[in-house]
């Protein structure tokens, strides 16, 4: 049996990374695109290890990414995001990753899909095909090839890069593509109720920014928000109790039928996020955190286990959730008077900056702004053995 070759990018955009594709070079029937991509990073693995692959056995670094130049009127690429689920068959296109969405500029320049300046920034706007979003990206030239190497510092990321600035317009997911735009708030309230089995009646946020996610009290899951994934990821009735809400919360943001559907079909989103007041907490990698130079604790679970850092959607919903009155995030830490919202995060913190208003009773957010780095890894062929 042969083996596949397929140009690709291995690359790191913020806290997670993935390989990257142009779409013309990938099968066009999602079947056999989805075989290809899942075989790419390892997956299925019973062992849980994606030692034959790409993946790196984690929901941070199993992430394929598909790039196009847009038909699109004011956007320069259209950029497709999968979540590989690493024991399961599944790649989970629902959502966006925030995260990877501050390497497709760097890609795509890099790629010459998009002209840039020979020096100075270049700006590459990004239609999330996942969501029907637009993002832009803003990426250092010079000596007309894309700056990766930097002083930009991000907590969860061990060596500095040059910084990409990344806007999420009107970020409220749009699963219909069209552009029109979903709802920020998919029931039409800024504080539901979830009676989840289990677990009991819990409050709960149900916001639609970035991704769908769901905002609770950290208190009600019986934590504090200071937690690290050692703390919490080996308890598996803590994440069966999550993945509970999580299913649930799913069924009322009207994303799926049932709750088993939610687990089976959809693990990708809506993601699952737990706040608190701030506190002082000691980081992952050692540092010490005051409660002073936070504004809220937020941590954030992906694909069934907490998150080592915070997923870029993840920011983006609790810069949205922050800035918009009556939220689980707001009545805790509203947006302060510079637009920007500081928290804390396992790996260290974060500062997230959105514009909202109110029109006729209904809050929208216009923009979510946060800085990111993303450099190439490693660029060639991927080799895969051809079924």
């Amino acid at each position: 049996m042969k083996q596949l070759r397929i140009p690709a990018v291995y690359m790191r955009g913020g806290t997670s990374k993935g390989v990257f594709f142009l779409a013309q070079d990938l099968p066009s029937e999602p079947e056999a695109r989805d075989r290809i991509l899942m075989r790419v990073i390892g997956s299925p693995d019973r062992y849980g290890k994606h030692t034959d692959g790409m993946g790196g056995a984690t929901s941070s670094t199993s992430k394929v990414v598909i790039i196009s130049r847009s038909e699109r009127e004011g956007c320069d690429v259209d950029y497709r995001f999968g979540q590989v689920a690493i024991d399961a068959p599944v790649i989970d296109w629902s959502g966006n990753c925030g995260n990877l969405s501050a390497a497709v500029g760097p890609f795509a320049l890099s790629m010459g899909l998009v002209e840039g300046p020979a020096d100075g920034t270049a700006t590459v706007n990004i239609w999330q095909a996942n969501i029907g979003k637009k993002i832009v990206n803003h990426v250092t030239m010079q000596g007309g090839e894309v700056q990766e190497t930097g002083g930009f510092e991000l907590d969860g990321v061990a060596f500095p890069a040059a910084e990409v600035k990344v806007e999420f317009l009107d970020p409220a997911a749009d699963e219909e593509g069209d552009g029109a735009g979903g709802a920020m708030f998919p029931t039409g309230n800024r504080l539901d109720t979830l009676d989840v089995p289990g677990v009991g009646r819990i409050e709960a946020t149900l916001i639609n920014a970035g991704n769908p996610t769901i905002f609770v009290d950290a208190g009600r899951l019986g934590l504090k928000g200071t937690e690290l994934q050692g703390d919490i990821n080996g308890d598996k009735a803590l994440l069966r109790r999550v993945e509970a809400v999580r299913a649930l919360g799913a069924v009322a943001m009207g994303l799926v039928a049932t709750t088993e559907e939610a687990t089976q079909k959809r693990p990708h989103t809506p993601k699952l996020a737990f706040v608190a007041k701030p506190a002082p907490y000691t980081a992952s990698d050692g540092r010490a955190v005051e409660a002073g130079s936070i504004d809220l604790l937020a941590r954030i679970f992906s694909m069934g286990v907490l998150h080592h850092a915070m997923t870029g959607t993840g920011a983006v919903a609790i810069a949205a959730a922050a800035a918009i009155p009556g939220t689980v995030v707001s009545r805790l830490a509203p947006t302060g008077a510079d637009g920007r919202v500081r928290f804390g995060h396992p790996s260290g913190t974060l500062s997230v900056g959105a514009e909202a208003g109110e029109e006729g009773g209904q809050w929208t957010v216009r923009k979510v702004m946060m800085s990111r780095s993303a450099r190439r890894l490693m660029e060639g062929w991927v080799r895969v053995p051809d079924a």
